[in-house]
């Protein structure tokens, strides 16, 4: 393998590189923003849900404590900006190229998942019962005895969306994400016991957690919603970031794949070219060597004459 040299791969001497080399899977990154919008546009599937059902989704319906524009500016925008702060001292485009298109298929890949399984599901929300009958009035059909819902269309919909968690999930795929970055960037499983390592480690995680809390806090989402988009967020998350770097404990674990396959690639090249230059030298010595050695026989012949 070749020397390691960290500032000799930058945005401007192998970015279009890069990105040209994994334009497929930038492609493939838009569909899957395309198919979450579709899936958000989709209707949900209405759950029955009977007069002595209602128990559990009475619950207020509260304003989001963090609304669904801030969970990408959380999620994606921040750990970003972390991987731009070590672009900026370790000039590796690689690193940063890997880091920002591994959270992008973390966090769409989570969101495609995470919808399709609320409109699948259609579980109502806690707060269910204001969304349905905002004047407090429930009304249910005479022959089914299900819901018969006369609040806002859009409110309604949403009001069947509550498993798994969108908050919770997309937010423990970016921040489990960064995790796993920061451990492998400050080498957290060096074996020198450096608690603080860990806490750095943690607190991205920490972060999604209260996200997590925050959605049964505001009585839009069961326990058990939080949970199971907790699990789909960590699943996608160390999946991606296995894809493109190496385990954090590994002793490269501080760069992706991709910067060492560059590596030894450029290393069997330097190695292929070094042997064509010295078969070219020996052969052109052997062409030497032949082209004299007739001349030495001429000038013995001449002197035995």
């Amino acid at each position: 393998m070749g020397k390691i040299t960290l500032g000799s791969h930058t945005v401007k001497s192998h970015g279009w590189k890069v990105a040209r080399e994994h334009l497929i899977d930038w492609i493939i990154l838009v569909l899957l923003g395309i198919v979450i919008i579709v899936l958000n546009i989709m209707e949900p599937f209405h759950r029955y849900i009977g007069p002595d059902m209602l128990t559990d989704l009475t619950f207020p319906l509260y304003q989001d404590t963090i609304p669904i524009w801030a969970v990408p500016i959380i999620c994606i925008l921040v750990p970003i900006c972390i991987f731009t702060v070590y672009y900026y001292f370790g000039r590796d485009v690689y690193d940063l190229h890997h880091a920002i298109l591994g959270i992008g298929f973390s966090c769409l890949v989570t969101g495609v998942t995470t919808d399709s399984i609320k409109n699948a599901v259609g579980r109502p929300r806690p707060n269910f019962f204001h969304r349905c009958f905002p004047d407090g009035k429930a009304k249910f059909d005479s022959v089914t005895k299900d819901v018969v819902c006369h609040g806002v269309k859009k409110i309604i919909k949403e009001g069947y969306k509550s498993f798994p968690s969108g908050h919770t999930s997309w937010s423990f795929a970016g921040l489990t994400f960064l995790a796993w970055y920061l451990s492998g960037k400050i080498k957290v499983f060096d074996r020198r016991g450096h608690v603080a390592k860990l806490c750095l480690v943690f607190l991205p995680i920490l972060v999604a957690v209260l996200i997590g809390i925050t959605r049964v806090d505001d009585y839009w989402h069961h326990w058990t919603d939080v949970f199971a988009g907790a699990i789909i967020g960590i699943f996608f998350a160390s999946l991606s970031y296995l894809h493109f770097f190496p385990y954090p404990y590994d002793d490269n674990g501080w760069a992706p794949h991709a910067y060492f396959r560059m590596l030894a690639e450029s290393s069997r090249r330097d190695t292929t070219m070094t042997r064509s230059s010295s078969r070219e030298m020996l052969e052109n010595d052997v062409e030497l060597g032949s082209t004299s050695m007739p001349h030495h026989r001429n000038r013995g012949s001449t002197d035995s004459e």
